[in-house]
């Protein structure tokens, strides 16, 4: 495998908000309306080949000319909700973060030469001014799919409880991945997570957990209060083997620690988080193994 395509594999998580069709304004509302009428809508892995094709041509595309009109859909309770994939956005999103990375962890990232050649300076430059032209018109914009790579942040499992827990284990002989999510209605999303933050800032002292918790519940703000909260380990099912995704109880293990964290139970905190971040500090360092 060459180094180009070995940083390409899309091992990544992602956190999706779906929407009533009431949420959206016109035209968009009677876009979707349309859109979820059809016999067949395009899954994740249309999303993310679509994805990978812009980065073959040369120079590369690392954010599409135009804006996806495309979404993943859902019913629950009988009403329809889409996600939209704002593609576009998330590509530039995706690569601020890529760069402040690059700044933050140096030794942890891709190495100069490779970065350059994969994305050229040139390019980036181009990306980041249409990035901040086009802000200036949408200053309002926000993704409904955040995505994680090598990971599962832990506060994201914060959002949801162990009973909204979805796994299948696929089938390799006829091509199907195995699938491991976690839904929840928004409400409920808002909730554990602010109870969570309660928790943590009347026993510890502020840091990342408690500003990351911050910042995803200002992220859901955004959002209508009949959406539908997903949690996707997306193609970290590929790299986790059966019998790990068949035992991970990672909403139950945050679950746990937040509770013992209202009881003033420190070290069954302790216990419960250092299992969450034991094992996905183990799938991180995946990405460096040869």
């Amino acid at each position: 495998m060459s180094v180009a395509s070995s940083v390409l594999v899309p091992y990544a998580s992602y956190l999706r908000v779906y929407e009533p069709l009431g949420a959206f304004p016109e035209p968009e509302r009677g876009h979707w309306a349309r859109y979820v009428r059809r016999a067949e809508v395009p899954t994740a892995q249309d999303e993310l080949r679509r994805s990978l094709a812009d980065l073959l041509p040369t120079p590369p595309v690392p954010v599409p000319v135009h804006e996806s009109a495309d979404a993943f859909v859902a019913e629950v309770d009988g009403v329809v909700v889409v996600c939209p994939w704002r593609t576009r956005l998330r590509g530039w999103l995706a690569l601020e973060e890529l760069g402040r990375a690059q700044d933050a962890e140096p030794g942890r990232s891709l190495p100069g030469p490779v970065l350059d050649a994969m994305l050229p300076p040139v390019v980036r430059a181009q990306v980041a001014a249409d990035h901040e032209r086009w802000r200036e018109r949408n200053p309002d914009a926000r993704p409904w799919i955040r995505t994680a790579v090598w990971q599962v942040p832990v506060r994201w499992f914060t959002l949801f409880a162990d009973e909204e827990r979805e796994y299948v284990p696929g089938a390799p002989e006829r091509g199907e991945a195995p699938l491991l999510r976690y839904r929840t209605p928004m409400v409920q999303a808002r909730r554990r997570l602010a109870r969570a933050l309660k928790a943590l800032r009347e026993s510890i002292d502020e840091g990342p957990m408690t500003e990351g918790l911050v910042e995803i519940g200002r992220w859901l703000e955004e959002f209508h209060p009949r959406a539908l909260v997903e949690l996707d380990y997306g193609g970290l099912v590929h790299v986790l083997s059966p019998e790990r995704l068949a035992e991970d109880r990672s909403a139950a293990d945050a679950a746990e620690g937040v509770a013992a964290l209202r009881d003033g139970d420190g070290e069954g905190a302790s216990e419960a988080y250092g299992r969450l971040a034991e094992r996905w500090r183990a799938v991180r360092n995946l990405q460096f193994a040869n």
